[in-house]
């Protein structure tokens, strides 16, 4: 497990390397070190602009070599939102490093957890949470496939389903009352009336019977809160949910 005092050192070592770096506009830290919501368990999220769009390539190419060569990373994946590059890297210790890269027109701060550190960002644009009405789709489209893949004997596929019904659920209520419903982020900070009854939705083991139970629980919950945020598209759907929720033939 990676030290708090190396994952400081490491920040400032990169954004130091940011200064340095003439095709790099502007650097600021995001995520929780730009808040006051880090801990010990806190990774690493910084962002740049990059002066030239053309150079974007070649300026990931030289930072992910820096973060393998210089700081010895185990592998990396690319997160693509709009304009921006997202590049985590794994590294020694668990320690996670978010490096997002954008041309420095669209460099700015997309949350209020940005904190610039050099150089200049364009106006904020806060991105509004996740629609209640597209996550709602999401909602019976793994109610669906939660439904057929018990009647099919798919019990691996069933549960991954009912899970995301679940996690659809207190997505919902997160938006609901204004929490972070992006990764889960806000779920800890959720009342007891809506994650109680959710518990027992949890899959307890892999056959039909097992399935079906907290299917059905799932489901409940699930209209449950989608009364609660839109009355009218609960009233078309929930004759649909109950159909679901039969047994399967």
């Amino acid at each position: 497990m990676f030290r708090v005092e190396e994952r400081e050192r490491l920040r400032n070592g990169l954004l130091e390397f940011s200064a340095l770096d003439r095709r790099i506009s502007g650097s600021a830290i995001t995520g929780s070190g730009a808040t006051a919501g880090e801990d010990q368990w806190s990774d690493i999220d910084l962002a740049f602009g990059v002066g030239d769009a053309a150079d974007l390539p070649n300026v990931l190419a030289d930072w992910t070599a820096r973060m393998y060569q210089q700081h010895h990373a185990l592998d990396h994946l690319d997160v693509v939102a709009g304009a921006w590059i997202y590049r985590v890297f794994l590294l020694p210790g668990t320690l996670q490093v978010d490096l997002a890269f954008v041309p420095a027109d669209e460099f700015r701060a997309l949350a209020p957890s940005f904190l610039l550190m050099f150089g200049e960002a364009k106006e904020a644009l806060h991105v509004a949470p996740s629609a209640a009405k597209d996550l709602i789709g999401f909602c019976w489209l793994y109610a669906v496939h939660a439904r057929s893949s018990i009647a099919r004997g798919k019990f691996w596929q069933a549960e991954y389903m009912v899970s995301r019904v679940r996690d659809s659920a207190l997505s919902l209520a997160c938006i609901r009352l204004g929490l972070s419903a992006v990764h889960g982020r806000g779920l800890h900070l959720l009342p007891s009336e809506v994650t109680v009854p959710l518990e027992a939705s949890l899959v307890r083991q892999l056959d039909r019977v097992e399935l079906l139970r907290a299917f059905r629980v799932v489901v409940e919950g699930l209209v449950r809160e989608i009364r609660l945020v839109d009355e009218e598209i609960a009233g078309r759907l929930v004759g649909a949910f109950r159909e679901l929720c039969e047994e399967p033939r």
